[in-house]
């Protein structure tokens, strides 16, 4: 408690220059009136020390020091009078309405403006001469004038505390789009990272897995070459996904993105990877070939559900077809894969579950529905459905 009330460094300032000030006027015998009740000398040092102990307090206390500041100036019209007094009211004035509160401010600059009109007509009417009207005048630079000082200064402290409020704002929403922005770039890298690689990676693991499983020469020189296809083709997808995020490399032309019309070359490698497990992949496009081409987007995002869906099917389907159907009604798109639910016998790879959640957020961003799981099959055994209907319009087309 004390410390808040301990009056700061500029305010020691002004009670010692203005105390010492009104000393050397005072020794001077400089003084602003004279004939008044209390004209002995030594009475104008007491007003004079009230005010400097007011400017103490004109920051942590301003009412109180406005109080005491008042007092002392009315107190010193009945001495000789000192104008280092009446220049420490000006300022004790002015800081009230600064640094008091917003009531204060806003009350203050009225008050003085009526002491001001009223103090002038009333002497006005009391002596009638023109003369009178200095007094109201120098009542108005007293006290009317520091106070209208104190508001405009106020204002400005005001209007540049809410500038930096508003900045330090738009920073920090900079920020949180900043991080937000880079946030979905991660997850974007990792859906490319998980699509482009697993597929490959799958397919080395259970090969490689079967070659050590299997003492078979043909076998194992049959895993080897899927493993060193597989190995190849990952590395290539890996180059053109370094490609994209690099910054200013020296080729300017940019990596050609999948599309649908690869689906024959991918179906293949899931062919010749699957072979070992029984699987057998058919593609079924019952598309119309005259149809608008699809935007990139849409495009990628089919490919990438695809060989996703060929990649868990790897994995985890049982012996038995794997079967890709595209198909188009109306503004959407219909990509479904079906595979064989439940185990099978020989070499698997384990999974991460990373698959569904990248085919579910590729879909999301397109405004599509997607959903995935095992539904009964024509013959009785469960299949495995994964299924996903894209708008072939994107969707800030749409809206």
């Amino acid at each position: 408690m004390l410390t808040s009330i301990r009056p700061d460094r500029d305010a020691v300032a002004l009670a010692v220059s203005g105390l010492l000030g009104g000393l050397l006027l005072w020794l001077l015998g400089l003084h602003t009136q004279g004939g008044h009740p209390f004209s002995a000398p030594w009475v104008t040092l007491v007003p004079l020390t009230a005010m400097a102990a007011a400017e103490l307090l004109r920051r942590n206390a301003p009412r109180t020091a406005l109080a005491v500041g008042t007092l002392a100036l009315v107190a010193d019209q009945f001495t000789r009078g000192s104008l280092a007094t009446i220049l420490m009211f000006t300022d004790v004035m002015y800081a009230a309405v600064l640094y008091g509160t917003p009531a204060a401010a806003r009350r203050l600059p009225v008050a003085t403006l009526l002491v001001t009109v009223a103090s002038t007509i009333g002497f006005l009417a009391w002596f009638r001469k023109p003369e009178a009207l200095l007094i109201g005048l120098v009542i108005g630079l007293v006290s009317f004038i520091p106070a209208l000082t104190g508001v405009s200064v106020r204002s400005h402290r005001t209007a540049a505390d809410a500038a930096r409020l508003a900045a330090a704002q738009t920073a920090r929403l900079a920020e949180m789009d900043r991080t937000q922005a880079v946030v979905a770039e991660r997850a974007r890298m990792a859906r490319e990272l998980h699509d482009m690689v697993a597929n490959h990676l799958s397919a080395v693991a259970i090969h490689s897995t079967a070659a050590l499983s299997i003492d078979d020469p043909e076998t194992s020189r049959n895993a080897l070459k899927v493993i060193r296809e597989n190995s190849v083709e990952g590395l290539a997808e890996m180059r053109r996904l370094i490609g994209l995020l690099r910054e200013g490399g020296q080729d300017d032309t940019p990596a050609a993105a999948p599309t649908l019309a690869a689906l024959d070359t991918l179906i293949e490698q899931t062919n010749a990877n699957g072979a070992s497990g029984g699987l057998v992949c058919t593609l079924e496009d019952t598309r119309d070939p005259g149809a608008d081409a699809l935007p990139t987007p849409v495009e990628l995002a089919a490919y990438r559900i695809v060989q996703e869906s060929l990649t868990n099917a790897l994995k985890h389907a049982a012996p038995g077809p794997v079967v890709v159907r595209l198909g188009r009604a109306g503004e959407l798109l219909t990509v479904e894969v079906t595979s064989v639910f439940g185990s099978r016998t020989g070499p698997t790879a384990p999974g991460s579950g990373a698959g569904l959640v990248g085919m579910r957020e590729r879909v999301a961003l397109l405004g599509g529905t997607f959903g995935a799981g095992a539904e009964p099959g024509g013959d009785g055994a469960k299949i495995w459905l994964v299924r996903a209907e894209l708008p072939v319009r994107e969707r800030e087309m749409r809206e």
